[in-house]
């Protein structure tokens, strides 16, 4: 099995433009929604949040049948990649740029569910086509190429976090959310443009992914790990606005200690990429799960009103994350392409899994709260505060333990196999 050598400086810029242009439109818009729907459409929190569900859902089912389609039909890739920046523009621009017609809960739900796919799919292949984007499906290739691929994602979502604000600012308008929209369509239309050269290194892998392979290559393995691994953070970003308004006290700083923290990730991805390439990945993944689990541990001996304290928590935990990002994806298409499986259905359901672990915090950490009578921006008691406290910072402990335990306990060649 063979890929077309690359012009890694030019090509991997190509790759992180895409994936910041994607991701402009992914976490950011759970960050602007509920806002945008209770001034603009009129909707209520209720509302939004089943909106927002029946979103994960369809994810849920669509995204391994993704996958599937770009890995059997492999030869329209370019197409694929059109289709879902177009849809991707489609889809932000009906939420937030045009006017709405007829109900607003059902314009809201298509346009999502039509801006969703299409972030879906163009995820599906920037990932899946990892091996043949770097030129090898070496361990260090895919290293390389994930740091410029996940600095590209923290920037385009530290971009959308700010851009409505930036944007009411400049056009001097009530909001920034319309031409937020416009500024999507267009990043994404350049996406298009710019990545067209990428899709010509098509990588035709021998076999379809069945779970035996994926068992046997160790992807299986990395992809429990990465599921793991990322509960905390699913735990962490369902209770951050909690923590920040009812346990700190600064609601209004919410937004600022956000922005910090992808740019902490971002800034740190490319140094985790050479680090890993250099000392071997097993070593590099457990500095930086301790380096999350200090983090969390400072957050919950915080006072209320510790502003300055979080704020360098919230840099030390992103740059915990932007390890998980560069490493555990590079050493996943790694081993796919090791194996000679074919990525994209297999991305799809590590999309698949990351979405998950959203649901499984939302469904359970949630509930425990208002077991323990916390309630959002209302006077709580001593022990709601402290059950807030607890599941912010020390479940998430346990968690990375979990993931500490798993790096340790993976076979050598899943973790600094390099060849």
């Amino acid at each position: 099995m063979s890929v077309m050598p690359v012009d890694q400086p030019r090509d991997f810029w190509r790759v992180g433009f895409l994936a910041m242009a994607l991701a402009t439109a992914s976490i950011p818009i759970y960050i602007h929604l509920p806002s945008f729907a209770a001034t603009r459409l009129g909707l209520s929190l209720g509302q939004v949040g089943a909106i927002l569900l029946l979103i994960r859902i369809v994810d849920f089912l669509q995204d391994p049948l993704l996958g599937w389609m770009t890995d059997r039909w492999a030869q329209y890739r370019s197409g694929f990649a059109a289709l879902a920046m177009a849809l991707l523009a489609a889809g932000c621009v009906a939420v937030f740029s045009l006017p709405v017609q007829g109900s607003p809960a059902l314009w809201l739900t298509g346009g999502l569910v039509v801006a969703f796919t299409g972030y879906s799919l163009g995820t599906i292949l920037i990932y899946g086509q990892s091996a043949a984007f770097a030129g090898s499906g070496r361990t260090q290739s895919q290293l390389s190429l994930a740091g410029w691929r996940e600095t590209g994602v923290l920037i385009g979502v530290t971009l959308g976090a700010i851009a409505p604000a930036l944007l009411s600012t400049l056009h001097d308008q009530s909001d920034g959310y319309r031409p937020f929209g416009w500024l999507i369509a267009l990043l994404s239309l350049i996406a298009v443009a710019l990545a067209r050269p990428l899709w010509r290194k098509t990588q035709l892998a021998s076999t379809r992914l069945n779970w035996r392979g994926l068992i046997g290559s160790g992807a299986g393995w990395l992809l429990l790990l990465a599921f793991v691994n990322s509960l905390p953070v699913a735990v962490t970003s369902t209770l951050f606005l909690f923590f920040v308004g009812d346990r700190l006290g600064l609601p209004d700083l919410a937004g600022p200690f956000l922005i910090l923290f992808f740019i902490a990730a971002g800034a740190s991805a490319p140094l985790w990429g050479r680090l890993a390439r250099r000392f071997g990945a097993r070593r590099v993944l457990l500095v930086a799960m301790v380096l999350a689990i200090v983090s969390f541990v400072g957050a919950f001996s915080l006072p209320t009103g510790a502003a300055l304290p979080f704020a360098a928590i919230c840099i030390g935990s992103g740059v915990a994350l932007g390890a998980d990002m560069v490493i555990l994806s590079a050493l996943f298409a790694s081993a796919l392409s090791r194996a000679g499986l074919q990525a994209g259905q297999a991305f799809g359901i590590w999309n698949f899994s990351a979405k998950a672990t959203l649901a499984i915090a939302a469904g359970t950490v949630l509930p425990l709260l208002q077991y323990f009578g916390y309630q959002p921006g209302s006077g709580n008691t001593r022990a709601a505060l402290s059950a807030l406290n607890v599941s912010y910072a020390l479940v998430p402990c346990a968690l990375k333990l979990a993931a500490i335990a798993l790096v340790l306990g993976l076979p050598r060649d899943i973790l600094d196999n390099s060849s």
